[in-house]
């Protein structure tokens, strides 16, 4: 049936069909369906919505996706039809009952997650069941290889990309472009591509986009590698693994990060970014997103999976039981770096892990020998060069350093006694800083004084909050009140 298009600008983030309820009624179409929209030969498949106050009987609407996936603009004509339940849908019950996927059958459920012939309420379903029963090694396998096929691969002449990649859940932490700037000071070829925020205020992606552009397409990707030897990209709009962005949205919705998704998710992207050498880094314990026994476990699990796509990787796990560095937020993140390379006052506990993910990267691609890293990493920190090309990425990222944005409203709270630093709880932290408007307002955020295990005196400056509305601020000074995101004992 044919429709006729009226504009409707909405981005939804997902792809929609809006139509009258009588037209709905007329084709036996019930909200939630998946319907096929083409026009010239492009095609694109959305999940129906009824709204029946703005479309007259005959017109149609779309999310953002549809209208740019089909070029149309209001007024075009396209043709209408019920797409089936893909077979994919139905292989979705069989994880849930913990039965062991076949390759086939991973293959179709990421094809069809890619297509997004899958909604979000089965994809949920399919995250679910893997969380409740696991994967095999052979299933994270088949996984990994799907997610990574099914979108664009980057490929290099040089035989010696590295990446380095943590699996997050720390407040700061934001070891990537020190370790990315330092690697790519010394030759070695990094073509960096970063997620958004999923369980911390920031990614590193949130935090470069505070001073640089990250979104490019491959080509200009490319030519920003090959001129500085390395980039601080956003991997989403790059058609990397597209299946992975898909899933992590959900995960995002439902709270749950299964673990041979996480192995899954990493590696794929690695394998689609064209890298040889990768540096995984595990932090464990109290308020990280494993246990030190389970991250043994998960340094295996990496290892045995890289072998399969004989990729040359390292783990390193480190402690991951309180924030590092002292900001929190995407341009509180940012000074904090530019005082590590510029050899201000630097956060010890920052530069120290950073030196040390560093040399393992400068050993394995054999720029130095074997326990000589951390020496050269510290001399190319000290001797400026590290900066330089820092300064060097974020300028052929069109960005800049100058004149670094403050919040409008920071609030510095005091202790109220005297005491030990016993705990600085990261879910706690990460969820302060969100409600302080971190990742979006990008000069939201936190700026923490202390650490664990530090020794201080009342009234002494805990932390200090950095919001750009009073209501933020409000909200996350009454959070922070409330909550026991530093105990002192």
């Amino acid at each position: 049936m044919k429709f006729k298009i009226k504009s409707f600008k909405i981005g939804a983030g997902k792809p929609i069909v809006y139509m009258n309820k009588a037209d709905a009624v007329k084709l036996n179409i019930n909200i939630g369906d998946r319907v096929e929209v083409s026009i010239n030969k492009r095609k694109s498949i959305g999940i129906v919505d009824v709204a029946e106050s703005y479309f007259n009987p005959g017109e149609l609407g779309a999310s953002h996706l549809i209208i740019s996936e089909l070029k149309v603009k209001s007024g075009d004509r396209v043709e209408l039809e019920i797409v089936p339940v893909p077979k994919s849908s139905l292989l979705l019950r069989k994880k849930a009952f913990c039965k062991e996927y076949t390759k086939k059958e991973i293959d179709l459920i990421i094809k069809d997650i890619v297509d997004d012939k899958l909604t979000e309420a089965e994809i949920a379903f399919f995250i679910s069941g893997v969380y409740h029963c696991g994967m095999t090694e052979k299933e994270t396998a088949y996984l990994t290889e799907s997610i990574y096929k099914n979108g664009n691969i980057i490929n290099w002449r040089s035989s010696k990309i590295a990446d380095k990649h943590s699996i997050g859940g720390v407040p700061g932490n934001r070891t990537t472009p020190l370790v990315v700037s330092i690697c790519a000071s010394a030759g070695i070829k990094m073509p960096k591509t970063s997620s958004r925020a999923i369980t911390t205020a920031a990614g590193t992606a949130d935090v470069i986009e505070s001073v640089a552009d990250i979104d490019f397409p491959i080509a200009k990707l490319k030519r920003i590698v090959n001129k500085t030897n390395a980039c601080l990209a956003w991997g989403g709009s790059l058609g990397l693994a597209p299946a992975d962005d898909k899933l992590i949205q959900v995960e995002k919705i439902i709270h749950l990060d299964p673990e041979s998704q996480l192995i899954a998710s990493i590696l794929a992207k690695k394998l689609a970014a064209g890298s040889k050498y990768v540096l995984i880094d595990i932090p464990y314990g109290e308020g990280a997103k494993v246990s030190k026994k389970g991250a043994k476990k998960l340094k295996k699990k990496f290892k045995n999976i890289a072998k399969h796509f004989k990729l040359k990787l390292e783990t390193v796990l480190t402690d991951g039981s309180q924030p590092i560095g002292n900001g929190v937020g995407p341009l509180l993140e940012i000074k904090d770096l530019l005082r590590v390379l510029s050899r201000n006052n630097p956060p010890k506990d920052l530069e120290d892990k950073a030196i040390k993910l560093a040399a393992i990267i400068l050993e394995m691609i054999g720029k130095t020998k074997k326990g000589k890293g951390q020496k050269l990493a510290r001399e190319i920190l000290d001797s400026g060069k590290a900066l330089k090309k820092f300064e060097q990425i974020i300028k052929a990222q069109n960005g800049s350093l100058k004149n670094l944005k403050r919040a409008k409203f920071v609030k510095r709270i005091e202790s109220k006694s005297s005491g030990n630093v016993r705990k600085i709880r990261n879910q706690e932290i990460n969820h302060l800083a969100r409600l302080a408007g971190s990742p979006v307002n990008k000069a939201a955020g936190l700026f923490l004084h202390v650490h664990k295990g530090q020794k201080i005196k009342k009234g002494q400056i805990l932390i200090e909050i950095h919001a750009e509305s009073k209501d933020k601020l409000n909200q996350a000074i009454r959070f922070f009140k409330s909550s026991e995101a530093i105990e002192i004992k």
